[in-house]
């Protein structure tokens, strides 16, 4: 902007970059790409804020790769929001759900609930066949950090 076009040539071109907003947002690429977008931000102030590299942003925009688990927290806190969907209804989808957003494995949440990883990779599978008491104590679990 405000550049003179050829050191010979006394005509400045001016004119603002195009910022195409993405219109849906089925991914947390685009999720991020329309805030950045909104913040007047470049892929690099994103890469910087979430500790990853600037190809990794670009990557993620353009939907060939996706967010690792453990960045998906600190890109909901650069969002604003939680972009997954809250339509969970079984008790499994909740639990996928609480992990996910905020980004701990099926290790970590199942030794705070105190059950076995095993059980709860059943259980966000959507197997049946769990004990009551251990359906109890997740639902409680959830309860108490939801």
């Amino acid at each position: 902007r405000g550049r003179v076009a050829l050191p010979f040539c006394s005509i400045t071109l001016t004119a603002q970059k195009p910022t195409k907003l993405p219109t849906v947002l089925n991914t947390l690429g685009d999720h991020i790409k329309k805030r950045r977008l909104e913040l007047g931000l470049y892929q690099w102030h994103v890469a910087k804020f979430l500790q990853v590299d600037e190809s990794t942003v670009t990557n993620w925009e353009k939907n060939r790769t996706r967010p690792a688990l453990r960045v998906i927290p600190k890109i909901i806190k650069f969002l604003g929001y939680d972009p997954i969907p809250r339509r969970s209804k079984t008790l499994g989808e909740q639990l996928s759900q609480f992990r996910k957003s905020r980004g701990i494995s099926q290790n970590e949440l199942a030794r705070q609930i105190g059950i076995d990883p095993a059980t709860l990779s059943r259980l966000e599978g959507g197997q049946r066949g769990c004990l009551r008491w251990i359906l109890r104590k997740a639902a409680a679990f959830l309860q108490s950090h939801g």
